[in-house]
C-alpha cells in the first residue's frame, strides 16, 4: 500500500502568512465582543461584535464573487471610517483583489487619474461621496464595472450613477461563512497613491506578507517598549479610536494590527473635535492616532474642557513632525496622555521610524524624554534598517549637525511604484530606498528630519532646514501652528518667510514671534542668526495638504498674497 504524500512543506515552513489569518484570533478568543463601533455625522451609533462583523465580511464575499471579482482585481473604496470600509477591505483581500482606498481630499484630476490608472473594477462609495462620484463620472463610468452604494438607509439615491448596487441589498441574502482561499503570500493585498504633490500621484503595491510582518512587529513592538516609573497601567486590551482616513495607507495599517490585537476598534467617520471628544468619553478610547493638525484642532477646541478624556493613555504623531510645543500643550492639558512621534510615508506602508525611549532612559527628568520623543526617532524593527546618507551614498557623521538623506530598506518597504518602471528605478538607485526627506544623527542614533530636501530654504550657500524653524516656533506658548517656506530674494536666492498662526484668543504679533526665536533660538544656539525669518504673517488658517501636512506647494503658487500679507520683520 502506497503511503501518503506528506504535506510538511506546505503546511509548516510554507505557510503563506495572510491578511485572513487575522480575523480568526478574534473570532475565536472573543467571538461577542465589541468590535467595530461607528459614530456617524448625525451622532447615531452602530455597534458589531466579532462574530457579526465576520459573518458580513463572508456575505459581501460571496457578493464580490457574484460580481466577478477575481484574483488581482483592484477595488476602490471612497468613503470615510465606518465599518462598511473595514468590511470592503477585509472581504476584497481576503479573497485575493487588491484594495484600493482612494484619497478623496485630492483634485477631481488626480481622483480620476488614480481610477483609472489603477484600473479599478468597482467603486464602493458612501453618501458623503456622492456628488465626487458625480463628478467624476464621466471620466470614469467606461471603466468602471459596477458601483455599491454604503448607507443603513435603504434604496439608492436618485443619481445617473449606473450600474448602481446597494450594499446591503447584494450582502442580505449572502451566505455568513466564507471558505477563504489558500493564496500564495506574495499576492498583493492593497494599492495606495501618493498625494502627487510633485506632479501626478504614484501607485505602491503591498503583498500579503508584508502587512502580515508589519503587524507582528508592531504587537511586539508596543508590548515590549520600556516603561517608566508614571507611566499609567497598560490596559488588557486597546481601544483605538481610528482618526486617520482609512485612504491614507489604511489608518497606517490599523485595520490590520487591530484585529490581529482584538483592540476594539472606534470608527468616528469624519473627523472632528467634537466627535473625537464624545467618542474618547462615551467609550473609553485609551489609543489613538493623529496627524499634527488634528492634534492642534483638539487643543483649539473651545468646549474641550467639557469633556472626560482621562481615558486616552496613548497618542501616536506622524504625517508630520511633532513640534516640542506642540506635545507639552497636549499633556498639560491631559496629563495622562503620552504623545509621541513617528515617521512614516506612502512608499513605506506604515512608520518605519519612531520616537521611543531606550531602557537607560527610564528614570531621566521629563525635560529630557521630552526632547528624545520629539526626534523623529530609531528605525522601527529589525525588519527595517535606515540610515541617513551623504550624496555619495556613505553614512553621514552621528554628530546631530550633518545633513544627508534618510534611505531603507526592509519587509515593508514599496518593491515598486504600479507600473512605473523609471521611478522605481530612480528611487531605488544603489539598492537602497530614497526617501527625498533631510535629517540629521545624534550620538545616540536618533534620527531627526529637518526638511523635505525640495523644502529646504537655500539662502545664499547656506541651507535653511524649515521643520527645525516650525518646531522651534512651535514652542513658544502662544503658537499653535508654524509653517517656513523661501521666499525668492534676487540677493540671496530664498529669504524665509514664516506662516503663524496663534493659540485661540491670543493676539501676539510678528515682532512676538521673531523675539522668542532670538531668545530662545539664536541665543540657546539652536539656531543661527541668518536662519531667522525675513516675514512674518499670522494667520487664521496655514493652507493644509490632503492629508493634514503643510502645503508648502500651495503657498509657493500664492507667493505674492502671502508675502503681501507677511510683514517684515528684518532686514
Amino acid at each position: 500500500m502506497m503511503a501518503e504524500k506528506t504535506t510538511y512543506p506546505e503546511f509548516t515552513k510554507n505557510y503563506p502568512l495572510l491578511v485572513r489569518n487575522f480575523m480568526r484570533r478574534p473570532l475565536y478568543m472573543y467571538p461577542d465582543d465589541s468590535a467595530i463601533v461607528y459614530r456617524s455625522d448625525e451622532g447615531k451609533y452602530f455597534r458589531f461584535t466579532w462574530r457579526e462583523w465576520h459573518a458580513r465580511t463572508c456575505q459581501l464575499a460571496h457578493a464580490l464573487q457574484a460580481l466577478g471579482v477575481k484574483t488581482g482585481d483592484r477595488i476602490a473604496t471612497m468613503a470615510l471610517n465606518h465599518h462598511w470600509h473595514m468590511e470592503a477591505i477585509y472581504a476584497t483581500i481576503c479573497t485575493g483583489a487588491i484594495s484600493h482606498p482612494i484619497n478623496v481630499r485630492l483634485s477631481l484630476d488626480h481622483m480620476a487619474y488614480t481610477i483609472t490608472h489603477s484600473e479599478d473594477k468597482i467603486v464602493f462609495f458612501d453618501h458623503d461621496i456622492l456628488p465626487l462620484i458625480e463628478a467624476l463620472y464621466d471620466r470614469i463610468k467606461d471603466k468602471i464595472e459596477a458601483f455599491v452604494y454604503m448607507s443603513d438607509k435603504p434604496g439608492l439615491p436618485k443619481t445617473r450613477i449606473a450600474p448602481l448596487y446597494s450594499y446591503e441589498e447584494i450582502i442580505k441574502d449572502q451566505p455568513q461563512t466564507y471558505d477563504w482561499p489558500d493564496l500564495d503570500e506574495d499576492t498583493h493585498a492593497v494599492l495606495y497613491y501618493t498625494t502627487g504633490t510633485t506632479g501626478l500621484p504614484k501607485g505602491a503595491l503591498y503583498t500579503n506578507r508584508q502587512i502580515y510582518l508589519h503587524s507582528l512587529h508592531i504587537a511586539y513592538l508596543a508590548s515590549s517598549a520600556p516603561r517608566r516609573p508614571s507611566d499609567p497601567p497598560r490596559p488588557n486590551q486597546a481601544v483605538t479610536l481610528m482618526n486617520i482616513p482609512l485612504f491614507h495607507i489604511h489608518a497606517w495599517g490599523s485595520p490590520f494590527f487591530s484585529v490581529f490585537g482584538c483592540a476594539k476598534i472606534l470608527m468616528p467617520g469624519r473627523f472632528s473635535a467634537e466627535g473625537f471628544c464624545e467618542m474618547v468619553q462615551t467609550e473609553k478610547a485609551n489609543t489613538t492616532m493623529l496627524v499634527p493638525t488634528m492634534l492642534a484642532m483638539i487643543l483649539e477646541y473651545k468646549d474641550i474642557h467639557k469633556w472626560d478624556l482621562s481615558s486616552l493613555i496613548n497618542v501616536n504623531i506622524g504625517g508630520g513632525a511633532l513640534p516640542l510645543g506642540l506635545k507639552q500643550k497636549a499633556e498639560k492639558l491631559f496629563p495622562t496622555m503620552q504623545v509621541g512621534s513617528g515617521y512614516g510615508m506612502t512608499e513605506t506602508y506604515d512608520g518605519v521610524i519612531s520616537a521611543r525611549i531606550k531602557r537607560h532612559m527610564a528614570d531621566w527628568p521629563q525635560e529630557q524624554i521630552d526632547q528624545i520623543m520629539v526626534k523623529t526617532g530609531l528605525a522601527y524593527a529589525p525588519a527595517i534598517d535606515a540610515r541617513v546618507v551623504d550624496t555619495d551614498g556613505i553614512e553621514v557623521p552621528k554628530d546631530d549637525d550633518t545633513i544627508g538623506e534618510i534611505v531603507l530598506r526592509g519587509h515593508w518597504i514599496m518593491e515598486q511604484y504600479f507600473k512605473d518602471p523609471a521611478r522605481t528605478a530612480e528611487a531605488w538607485r544603489g539598492g537602497w530606498f530614497h526617501t527625498g526627506d533631510a535629517a540629521k544623527v545624534d550620538a545616540a542614533g536618533y534620527i531627526t528630519i529637518v526638511d523635505r530636501i525640495t523644502d529646504v530654504i537655500r539662502c545664499g550657500s547656506e541651507m535653511v532646514p524649515t521643520v527645525l524653524l516650525e518646531n522651534l516656533t512651535c514652542n513658544a506658548p502662544f503658537v499653535l501652528e508654524a509653517m517656513f517656506v523661501g521666499v525668492p530674494d534676487e540677493k540671496w536666492g530664498e529669504i524665509p518667510m514664516a506662516l503663524v498662526k496663534l493659540m485661540p484668543g491670543l493676539t501676539n504679533t510678528e515682532e512676538d514671534v521673531l523675539n522668542y526665536l532670538r531668545t530662545e533660538g539664536v541665543e540657546r544656539g539652536k539656531i543661527t542668526k541668518w536662519m531667522l525669518p525675513v516675514y512674518i504673517a499670522i494667520v487664521n488658517d496655514i493652507p493644509k495638504t490632503s492629508v493634514g501636512k503643510y502645503n508648502k506647494r500651495e503657498v509657493r503658487k500664492q507667493m505674492d498674497r502671502f508675502v503681501g500679507i507677511a510683514k517684515r520683520v528684518r532686514l
